[in-house]
């Protein structure tokens, strides 16, 4: 396995790269019914599968690699694994946590397909072209109770959480991923057990890949779910020795802009920012066109902050290449250079 980390920094500090748009919003186009889900494999399972997006790495495989092609002709350097809730607590939802890494597997090599398959119909140049392993947040947390009558409760354990991010994390490295992404943190120490399993994993295995971590500030507090300030955050994740820290989800561009101009003022290292497409209207659905979200990140790359942007929820092709003509036509944030201790 190529440790691919000198060609992701080079990518980052010669201009802003691109990471892809939301992959659920583009599964949600295809209006996929419970027996699309399914596939000929689970068409007797005993549970209900539908909205286990994951479940379409091993069911609709075809559908997967195909928009994971429309981010990349759509300018996107990074492409992530639909694997946002591939890891066994979360599995456990659909009573499938047996296929954790069976799904990671399959997930990381469609997208290396993916790649491989645009790098000959394009003559793109591969070294420009990561796939990412998306590490999603999980939907149990460390730090806070399921039972407000009873505070002290946690519906999950450390060991517990790390154990099914290992899993994940030794699947999504078999399956060939250039690059680990914890993304979408409201919890930083379940971000800190996903921390602790790739250590381990690298250990373990004696290989390395770079790591990204993207937070989500939750609201106008500008604090994470589990309380914390941007800042503590930032220098609660650092010993990880991050490639990249950005923020994703949760806000738009509009709302994400302050704390990005946050982050960029503080970080050792490069500065990552995927906002949703404006904040959901009362459908849940997002609103901003592309047009709109370009012009509004645009400033993040005028002002020097930012050297990987993209998109979270609502984003689709359209959106990242618009983006991308935004982002050309700026430099990337230099990195800052430190003072020896």
């Amino acid at each position: 396995m190529a440790n691919r980390t000198a060609d992701l920094k080079n990518l980052l500090s010669q201009r802003i790269a691109m990471i892809d748009g939301a992959m659920g919003t583009m599964i949600q186009k295809h209006k996929l019914t419970e027996q699309d889900y399914r596939g000929e494999r689970f068409k007797d399972y005993a549970h209900d599968v539908k909205g286990n997006n994951d479940l379409l790495c091993l069911t609709q495989p075809e559908i997967i690699k195909n928009i994971h092609k429309e981010y990349l002709a759509a300018g996107a350097n990074i492409i992530e694994t639909n694997t946002f809730n591939a890891q066994a607590v979360s599995l456990e939802d659909y009573q499938m946590q047996s296929l954790a890494k069976e799904i990671n597997t399959a997930a990381a090599k469609l997208a290396q397909q993916a790649v491989t398959e645009f790098v000959a119909e394009t003559g793109a140049d591969k070294k420009t072209l990561f796939v990412a392993g998306a590490i999603g947040p999980m939907n149990k947390t460390l730090s806070l109770s399921p039972d407000v009558n009873n505070p002290g409760y946690r519906a999950v354990t450390f060991d517990q959480v790390a154990q099914a991010y290992y899993e994940q994390i030794e699947a999504l490295a078999t399956g060939g991923v250039d690059i680990l992404l914890i993304e979408t943190i409201f919890d930083s120490l379940n971000a800190k057990a996903a921390i602790y399993a790739i250590k381990k994993y690298f250990s373990d295995s004696q290989t390395e890949l770079p790591v990204m971590i993207s937070g989500t500030i939750t609201d106008a507090s500008g604090r994470t779910l589990s309380g914390q300030t941007l800042e503590a955050f930032y220098i609660s994740m650092m010993h990880a020795n991050p490639v990249s820290i950005g923020l994703n989800c949760a806000l738009g561009a509009t709302q994400m802009r302050s704390h990005i101009e946050e982050l960029a003022s503080i970080a050792a290292c490069y500065v990552s920012a995927y906002p949703n497409a404006g904040l959901p209207n009362a459908m849940g659905e997002y609103d901003e066109t592309p047009e709109i979200m370009a012009a509004t990140v645009s400033e993040f790359a005028q002002q020097g902050w930012i050297n990987l942007m993209g998109g979270c929820c609502g984003t689709t092709p359209d959106h990242i290449r618009a983006i991308k003509k935004e982002m050309d036509k700026a430099t990337p944030r230099s990195l800052p250079v430190l003072e020896e201790a």
